[in-house]
């Protein structure tokens, strides 16, 4: 999978924005997940058991709903809801 469809991908089942360090076309791991993580996963845990093993070593970000890095053990559901506002 292509970084920029890994992008897409993780925020069409988290609804979470992340952004990968690497050209756009750089292949990667796939994200096969259906279903989004539970709410009460922190942001460390939902990345070293979702996202990181994936990308070969490459950097991600986190942007939360102001334009920041979330602090790593805000919640998902916290993450989440920043978007709304």
């Amino acid at each position: 999978m292509r970084v920029d469809e890994f992008e897409r991908a993780v925020f069409k089942i988290e609804k979470i924005v992340i952004r990968i360090r690497a050209p756009e076309a750089e292949e990667i791991g796939d994200y096969d997940y259906q279903r989004r993580a539970n709410d009460d996963t922190s942001v460390t845990g939902w990345l070293s058991t979702r996202i990181t093993r994936e990308l070969n070593g490459l950097e991600v970000s986190i942007i939360d709903g102001d334009f920041k890095t979330p602090h790593g053990s805000t919640k998902l559901r916290t993450l989440r809801d920043s978007y709304a506002r």
